[in-house]
């Protein structure tokens, strides 16, 4: 008798902890783990790349989008995330390499795992023009189509501030948007990219809604001030999620009602190893309305 009542009780507790634990989940905004650009690491991952994929790990990224080989091969680089249960998702090459190297670019790719190729940035010099974003049109669904047909990939281009030059009645990254072909290009949207020119991230992840398959997820240091087309700002002008300036609940929300499956976080700064923890934990600490 006794013995059947404690068995009761303890399932009773189980089912209660279980409930309860999915409760908090569905209050959370943001319950998951985030992704990680490997650039957030570089540093660590130049000295040190199976010990440096150990670090993530233990924060419990799955995740990640490289930037680099790090002196790797990608089978040897696959093989390492694969022992640790990472997944790399997305590979990020130069504009160079997209156009002159395609096919080492989407084998390398595969052989990574990933589904997307990534690039940055647009070459050009002084302001962006509307020449830059006609020959970056031309590319991008020349080089995205490629890919896709041949590799199976998609193509993402990563803003960095220069393109929301004004144009019309809107911007070349207006332009960029609607002369690409969405079948072969996708975009990749780094919201400090977008704030720091003075875009709203959230208002263009509405406005684009279908064409964005992941973030860059990056704070904006308080008092720097905003407006710069240059695609440049200092490194530690990166903050821990949430102390910045950038509406990070905002963002996430309009990000998953546009469908986007990879949050990465990338945080340029000297300080990126001890703010990465406290943005993650801000993450999750984050509550649905």
């Amino acid at each position: 008798m006794i013995r059947h009542l404690k068995k009761g009780l303890l399932t009773l507790f189980l089912i209660t902890g279980l409930t309860s634990g999915q409760t908090f989940a569905q209050k959370q905004l943001f319950p998951e783990a985030p992704g990680m650009v490997s650039y957030t690491y570089r540093n660590q991952f130049a000295q040190d790349v199976p010990g440096t994929l150990d670090v993530l790990k233990g924060l419990g990224i799955t995740d990640i989008e490289f930037s680099s080989l790090f002196k790797q091969t990608p089978d040897g680089l696959r093989k390492m995330c694969d022992a640790r249960g990472i997944k790399c998702s997305s590979y990020g090459v130069s504009y160079e390499d997209l156009v002159n190297k395609t096919d080492e670019v989407g084998k390398a790719a595969l052989t990574l795992g990933a589904k997307y190729v990534r690039i940055s940035s647009i070459p050009h010099k002084g302001a962006f023009t509307l020449e830059n974003a006609k020959q970056a049109v031309a590319d991008f669904n020349k080089y995205g189509k490629l890919l896709k047909d041949k590799y199976g990939l998609t193509f993402i281009y990563h803003n960095h501030g220069f393109e929301f030059e004004p144009y019309q009645d809107g911007t070349l990254y207006d332009y960029l948007l609607k002369n690409t072909d969405p079948k072969y290009v996708g975009m990749e949207l780094d919201i400090l990219w977008a704030f720091f020119p003075g875009q709203d991230p959230a208002q263009l992840l509405a406005k684009y809604s279908n064409r964005y398959k992941a973030l860059h997820m990056k704070d904006l240091k308080k008092g720097v001030e905003r407006g710069s087309l240059s695609g440049t700002t200092a490194k530690d002008n990166d903050v821990i999620l949430g102390t910045g300036q950038i509406d990070i609940p905002a963002v996430i929300k309009a990000a998953r009602k546009a469908g986007v499956k990879h949050y990465y976080i990338e945080d340029e700064s000297s300080s990126a190893v001890t703010q990465v923890p406290e943005s993650i934990k801000y993450l999750n600490s984050l509550k649905k309305d």
